[in-house]
């Protein structure tokens, strides 16, 4: 009679946890469509349509190469991204301890912002979800285990829209297109392989120096400072690379991403791009 009553338990808890689950997922997913749609709601116009070689004209020489490498004459300009992710993403700031993700993207260029909605394994059966955003000029991080309790809530602050805008221009190898003068983005020379970048939106203003291979496409990326909390601020840097053609474009499929100690960079992310789509100016 006991194992009948302990079968009937075990499968209600079962039964209950599925729901739950389920329940969170739904409102985890009206959220991410709220957000999606207000970034949607902030594209602005964008020109020129197409991508002319004319403009980089007084560009620093390993910029140059860059764009003449990713990009050909009358590209279209990439409007807004949709892309796939999985990779690992390390859940503890004193030792490797990796955890499986999953996340979709949305991006949108101009005005700059993004939605990454991402499922981080915690344990068999339950997950962190994770949005991290940037839109309208403010960042925000949401993390809420199984899409109901939350463990982080981090938005509207400069220290937040620093952090977030300067990931956006990070990943914009995604979308080279966005790099382009015409889109906003001011480059100054620093020597022959790498080149120093500038962003602006609104009141917030990011600077990332980008360094350039033999082939000429972006191997890194570096942040003299980016906040890991209100208070601190770290280097920051990412290494890319698996360079492949998408609509005309060469992109990076692979990355990872760390802060830089004393003693060396400690990795939290790295991801593969899966599926990768896009919206062209029109």
């Amino acid at each position: 009679m006991w194992i009948k009553s302990i079968v009937i338990i075990t499968v209600s808890i079962v039964v209950l946890f599925g729901l739950i689950s389920l329940y969170g997922k739904y409102q985890w997913q009206l959220s991410t469509d709220k957000l999606r749609a207000k970034l949607t709601d902030g594209r602005q116009t964008i020109n020129p349509k197409t991508y002319d070689s004319k403009e980089l004209e007084d560009l620093p020489d390993p910029v140059q190469r860059f764009f003449r490498v990713v990009l050909k004459d009358g590209q279209p300009i990439v409007a807004a991204v949709n892309l796939s992710q999985q990779g690992l993403f390390n859940m503890s700031e004193t030792k490797a301890k990796w955890s499986p993700f999953t996340a979709t993207q949305f991006v949108t260029t101009q005005r700059p912002g993004f939605d990454w909605d991402a499922r981080i394994q915690m344990a068999p059966g339950v997950s962190a979800f994770v949005h991290d955003a940037y839109m309208l000029g403010a960042g925000s991080l949401h993390a809420s285990l199984l899409g109901l309790f939350t463990v982080a809530d981090v938005r509207g602050t400069p220290e937040a829209a620093l952090g977030e805008l300067l990931r956006f221009f990070a990943e914009m190898p995604w979308y080279p297109t966005a790099l382009l003068p015409s889109q906003g983005v001011r480059w100054e020379a620093i020597d022959h392989t790498s080149a120093r970048a500038m962003l602006t939106d609104a009141q917030t203003t990011v600077s990332l120096v980008f360094r350039f291979n033999a082939e000429g496409t972006i191997e890194t990326m570096r942040a003299e400072a980016r906040y890991r909390d209100k208070l601190t601020t770290m280097p920051w840097s990412g290494r890319f690379w698996d360079y492949s053609t998408r609509n005309g474009m060469l992109i990076p499929l692979q990355g990872e991403v760390g802060w830089e100690y004393p003693d060396g960079i400690r990795l939290y992310y790295k991801g593969k791009v899966t599926e990768i789509n896009y919206e062209f100016a029109d």
